[in-house]
């Protein structure tokens, strides 16, 4: 089977975003390997610029587009990260963005679009379908779409972050990391699988996101109604048409966790590892940190995806 990229693509964007994009370093815990009875190193996503691996993907897309497309500006749909990086990636690349977000995204999420210099859209999520704003501000502005996951450019992006992982720690015997559309996963798992056919692979989402735990299952990709979940990162309702055959090929199984699960994981890694996170970046740590993954033992590399929390959020789950 012939899926949209390869792992020549991951390592030709890694050339095309290094000395952009950070490598982000990979951290240890004693006190989360005790509990889980595994080695595990985290790679910190959050500390990536924009606070999330989505400029990974986004530099990579954006700077390869063609000068009219350059000059004509940008559209694309997230509920932030992505926002975020591609807001920034323009910003550096003299790009005019046009980003389409929820009305209930994270505060801080909307504030660091508009700081980047991107002109924000706003729509209702259970009333309003992205997709076909997104689409008709391209036809009526002459813009050029990015998808925020279904994308080759893009999932090769992001697919850097299990590059350099296993650059670093190059003996992992699994892999862990978030799902929402399915860009990070199945670029990550483009790369480790052609590092190391034999790494175990998983992909984690909230237990009321579950499109990718449905769609696996059904052999064809679900859609779900817009889900509300803590993790606003993964709060997608169908996979990618482009990731779906690479995690459906390649991922052993998509580990469900509760968003309860989530907000208890977050606080270990913010008191205990001194880690800030968004509750998408601790979706992955989670799984494995209350026991849902079947790797008891091995030693295991997980995704922290992100770092953009609201300030509100983190003073709700610092006093819980």
């Amino acid at each position: 089977m012939t899926f949209a990229i390869s792992f020549d693509d991951v390592q030709s964007a890694a050339r095309q975003i290094a000395g952009v994009a950070n490598r982000t370093p990979v951290v240890t815990s004693r006190t989360f390997n005790r509990r889980v009875g595994s080695e595990v190193f985290f790679k910190c996503e959050n500390l990536q610029r924009i606070g999330a691996f989505k400029f990974r993907g986004a530099y990579n897309a954006l700077s390869r587009l063609s000068p009219d497309q350059k000059a004509r500006g940008v559209v694309t749909h997230s509920s932030g990260n992505h926002a975020q990086g591609v807001a920034l990636a323009a910003h550096l690349l003299g790009i005019a963005a046009t980003i389409v977000m929820p009305t209930d995204a994270p505060q801080s999420k909307l504030a660091a679009t508009r700081g980047y210099g991107a002109e924000i859209v706003l729509y209702n999520r259970q009333t309003q379908s992205r997709e076909e704003l997104s689409a008709r501000l391209a036809r009526e502005r002459n813009l050029t779409f990015v998808h925020p996951y279904d994308q080759p450019q893009i999932m090769a992006g992001q697919g850097t972050a299990a590059l350099e992982l296993l650059q670093d720690v190059p003996d992992l015997d699994v892999l862990i990391a978030p799902v929402g559309g399915g860009g990070l996963l199945s670029g990550c798992t483009i790369a480790a699988k052609a590092i190391n056919p034999n790494i175990r692979i998983f992909g984690v989402e909230t237990d009321v996101s579950n499109d990718w735990w449905l769609s696996l299952r059904a052999g064809e990709r679900v859609k779900i109604e817009p889900p509300d979940t803590i993790a606003d990162g993964i709060r997608t309702q169908q996979p990618g048409e482009l990731t779906f055959p690479i995690i459906q090929r390649h991922v052993e199984e998509i580990l469900l966790v509760s968003d309860e699960q989530v907000l208890d994981t977050l606080k270990f890694i913010l008191t205990r590892m001194k880690l800030v996170v968004e509750p998408t970046g601790a979706v992955a740590p989670a799984a494995v940190y209350h026991g849902l993954a079947p790797v008891s033992g091995a030693k295991i590399g997980v995704i922290i995806s992100g770092g953009n929390v609201d300030p509100s959020l983190l003073a709700r789950v610092l006093a819980g």
